[in-house]
């Protein structure tokens, strides 16, 4: 073929790509009061003294409304008529149970749906819920609840008729993409059941048959030659951001690993949230080949995390646009816009601004040299944050939406490097000693290395 015919072909290939939009933790506090004294800013600010609050928001704090209706302008904005939403939970805030209540969690749920519902009418979206859309938080059955039939019509415009029954009895659902011209499904899961703070599920091997319904509906789509995404809130393996802290319990965790490296060629991406950090994971086959990805999406909420030992765990709001091949579900790029919550604060301060502008942060391809999203690209990605220190430093400012700039030594690159290469538990926690042990043995050569050159440095003065 001639170049002039390819260069010709190009807006074709872009016209033939399609974009859905992911969004996740949004947790509004609807109690959020920026001219109120320190202290009384938020509730989800806990004990801590929230200074000079603005009306977008603290990073002490959940999202106002503002700042959420803010992050759906700009949706409308950049991408008004996206193939498809996924919107993967936690709505409500960070306060304890005794100050929510069933009622008030679902009014919560039902604001954020009816947020979405206004920005894209006439759109699908795939919603998940998070471990905070229950009360009381965390403790998902793997039955029937009246929170999951209440949520479930909410959601109704969004859900056909067979998954109805499904979400009523578990919150997972399956349904095939909207465009005739794709032959993908969407799997969204409830992995709320997994969580290691759900004591309702704590003695299950399987809550809710929920294990068993992905195995089958995976097996299905294999046989009718579909590909999948995998959609969820709490995700398998470990938070970056603190060494040694899982999500999932044990078992859960061994057996979700197991079902993706079973049936990976039929999984095309996975998308998650929960840790309100920009990051993703790896799974790789028993011979240590990428097999798949799990991207873990930005917050829209901006709260510092309480989490013990987790160090200036803030983050600017993020929303994320993911360019896909409606014919293979390949991802083919992603793009993250944020809000710089500080410099929007400030120009309310000057301008009377209706909304503040939310920018490109940066283009998955472009910001780390690669050509796409697949398994394969992704591991290149992490091979580059681990061995280069350029990369692994624009890495871990993306991680927290550019919000913590500061730099990341040999001790965070293992924890974020670990966190991504190795799902399982026991493999994480090698390789967390083997990186630990190699850096102080370096360190200790090096220390040795100073020292000698200390000796010799007098005896040559002598010379």
């Amino acid at each position: 073929m001639q170049p002039v015919a390819l260069l010709l072909l190009c807006p074709l290939a872009a016209a033939l790509s399609g974009r859905f939009w992911h969004v996740t933790d949004l947790h509004w506090d609807p109690d959020y009061d920026a001219a109120a004294g320190a202290g009384q800013v938020c509730p989800s600010g806990g004990s801590r003294a929230v200074p000079a609050a603005g009306p977008w928001g603290s990073y002490l704090c959940d999202a106002p409304w503002r700042l959420l209706a803010s992050a759906a302008r700009a949706m409308r904005g950049r991408l008004q008529r996206p193939d498809f939403v996924l919107w993967t939970g936690d709505d409500t805030p960070h306060i304890p149970n005794e100050k929510l209540g069933e009622e008030k969690v679902l009014h919560i749920i039902e604001n954020l749906t009816s947020l979405i519902k206004e920005t894209f009418p006439d759109t699908k979206v795939y919603a998940a819920m998070g471990n905070h859309d229950f009360h009381p938080k965390n403790q998902f059955p793997g039955k029937e609840h009246r929170i999951y039939n209440r949520t479930a019509e909410l959601w109704r415009p969004w859900l056909n008729d067979a998954s109805v029954p499904l979400f009523r009895a578990g919150a997972f659902y399956s349904e095939k993409l909207p465009s005739p011209r794709t032959r993908g499904r969407m799997v969204v899961l409830n992995t709320n059941l997994y969580y290691d703070q759900n004591d309702e599920t704590a003695g299950e091997e399987d809550p809710g048959g929920q294990f068993q319904w992905l195995e089958e509906t995976l097996t299905n789509a294999s046989r009718a030659d579909e590909m999948v995404y995998i959609v969820g809130h709490v995700p398998p393996g470990f938070f970056e951001k603190k060494r040694g802290k899982p999500w999932f319990r044990s078992g859960f965790n061994e057996r979700y690993l197991k079902i993706v490296q079973k049936h990976h060629r039929v999984i095309a991406a996975q998308f998650f949230g929960h840790h309100h950090t920009d990051s993703f994971r790896m799974f790789y086959s028993d011979t240590g080949s990428p097999i798949n990805v799990m991207f873990l999406a930005p917050g829209v909420t901006p709260w510092k995390t309480t989490l013990p030992g987790v160090n200036n765990g803030a983050n600017n709001p993020g929303i994320r646009v993911i360019d896909y091949d409606p014919d293979t579900l390949q991802v083919l790029d992603m793009v993250t816009y944020y809000l710089n919550l500080t410099h929007a604060n400030m120009m309310a301060l000057t301008q009377k601004e209706e909304f503040p502008t939310w920018e490109e942060e940066y283009r998955l391809t472009e910001a780390f040299q690669v050509h796409d999203g697949s398994a394969r690209s992704m591991q290149t990605v992490l091979e580059r944050i681990s061995k280069d220190p350029r990369y692994l430093q624009q890495y871990y400012e993306f991680n927290s939406v550019s919000y913590d700039l500061t730099p990341c030594e040999e001790a965070c690159r293992i924890d974020h490097v670990c966190a991504i290469r190795e799902v399982d538990f026991t493999k994480y926690n090698e390789c967390v000693k083997t990186s630990s042990s190699a850096s102080a043995v370096i360190s200790g050569w090096l220390l040795l290395f100073c020292l000698l050159l200390g000796l010799l440095r007098p005896q040559q003065a002598l010379y």
